[in-house]
């Protein structure tokens, strides 16, 4: 009975890890068709075409001229990827600054108004960015930030998601350890230095990698932030293809997966390193 429950929840599992990876699957061999091809199987879809629209996991004839048109035809991309990577730099190197201090002295310090203040953490986090948008664009005009990288990247520096997921695991450092550091001399930059930012390098490193893939695939904030088409990222790439490029925007979407893929490939041992270290008690 037991063999057959494992038996049933493994088969579940398995479903479930092949809906999951299904339409990776078919993005990665759609990239390989050619336009023709394309269009005749999603014609319904993007075009005029009557009928129903139709896949298939392997193409029928297999050409590499997506990613060749992609990579070696189209500057407007290489220019959206190195905007991407501009501003998802710029917001993690932000987030380090601010963020990390910030959960560190919510974790590890009593003041007045702290509960408060932490609810309030919270509760801007659980705001979409639909709440704060018309605010943010006025304190951005004001700022005569708007249509700049720095008019993205600034919001996304003080969000108070990063706080909240290393505060976690700040507050897991056992207290015994940092009174040991005190009574030996050490000052609170030393205890910060040498034993909160090592203990805790899991959960900052597992929010810089949520943040990342949060930051790479951004599209209200600079839909609505930049109208300077010079300086969207790549996540509004795909958006502006027509239905005669769409090899082409399947290639792209696959090109713009491969830096989230590994990132978060890297980031899985952080996150697991995270869970053991937040569950460290005193």
């Amino acid at each position: 009975m037991r063999r057959l429950k494992k038996g049933l929840l493994l088969l579940f599992l398995i479903i479930l890890a092949v809906a999951v990876w299904f339409p990776l699957a078919f993005l990665l061999g759609g990239s390989f068709m050619g336009t023709q091809e394309v269009l005749q199987k999603l014609g319904p879809v993007l075009g005029d075409m009557k009928g129903f629209a139709s896949w298939s996991l392997i193409p029928q004839y297999p050409t590499l001229r997506p990613y060749v048109e992609l990579l070696l035809d189209s500057p407007q991309f290489f220019v959206m990827f190195w905007n991407s990577v501009r501003l998802t730099a710029g917001v993690l190197f932000g987030q380090m600054i601010v963020g990390v201090p910030a959960a560190w002295g919510f974790a590890r310090y009593d003041f007045p108004g702290k509960g408060a203040l932490f609810t309030l953490y919270i509760v801007l986090m659980l705001m979409p960015f639909q709440v704060t948008m018309v605010s943010n664009y006025l304190v951005l005009n004001r700022l005569s930030l708007l249509d700049t990288h720095m008019g993205i990247i600034l919001p996304a520096v003080f969000s108070t998601f990063p706080v909240f997921i290393m505060y976690r695991f700040f507050r897991g450092i056992p207290r015994s350890l940092i009174e040991s550091a005190r009574l030996d001399g050490a000052s609170e930059w030393q205890i910060f230095w040498r034993i909160g930012l090592p203990l805790g390098s899991a959960g900052v490193m597992s929010a810089m990698v949520l943040s990342f893939l949060e930051c790479w695939s951004m599209i209200e904030q600079p839909m609505t932030f930049l109208k300077n088409r010079s300086l969207w990222p790549l996540s509004l790439y795909l958006p502006d293809i027509a239905a005669d490029r769409a090899g082409l925007a399947l290639a792209a979407s696959v090109t713009a997966l491969i830096p989230a893929i590994l990132v978060f490939l890297y980031g899985q041992t952080y996150l697991e390193q995270g869970i053991i270290a937040a569950g460290v008690k005193e």
